[in-house]
């Protein structure tokens, strides 16, 4: 399952790439917000976050304004290791060198069709479990 938020600013991108989810045969939870009213980032970065450390979920995707906000938010839970993503080398070595395991995107600076790559990169991408990048996400871990 694949745990989705947003605020106001990233809600038409969300939506869009909730579809492009379900048309992959994903199952997804959006856990909001529901319209373009202004709203905090803070709120869907932490639900979307708990819902990916609980294991609930198997990865987290946040969209506002620049991806910035949310990825702040989000790597302030322990366990998370939220990426910006604007490029496919990024989306690429940000799983296979980090195991990252939220995206955040910004729908003021990327168009749809970047967004769904990006995300498809992200989702796709596994792991490189070589021992210096094990060590280091541990070092991320344990809050060094």
């Amino acid at each position: 399952m694949i745990a989705v938020g947003c605020d106001h600013a990233g809600y038409e991108l969300k939506n869009e790439l909730i579809r492009h989810l379900k048309d992959r045969g994903f199952e997804v939870e959006d856990l909001g917000t529901y319209s373009t009213d202004s709203c905090d980032y803070p709120d869907y970065a932490k639900k979307v976050c708990e819902e990916v450390v609980s294991g609930r979920a198997e990865k987290g995707l946040l969209v506002c304004g620049t991806g910035i906000g949310m990825s702040i938010a989000a790597n302030k839970v322990r366990g998370i290791r939220a990426a910006v993503l604007t490029d496919e080398f990024s989306a690429q070595a940000t799983r296979e060198h980090n195991d990252a395991n939220v995206l955040c995107l910004g729908a003021r600076v990327l168009d749809t069709e970047r967004a769904v790559k990006l995300l498809d990169i992200f989702l796709d991408t596994p792991f490189s479990e070589g021992a210096n990048h094990i060590r280091r996400i541990s070092k991320l871990e344990d809050g060094r």
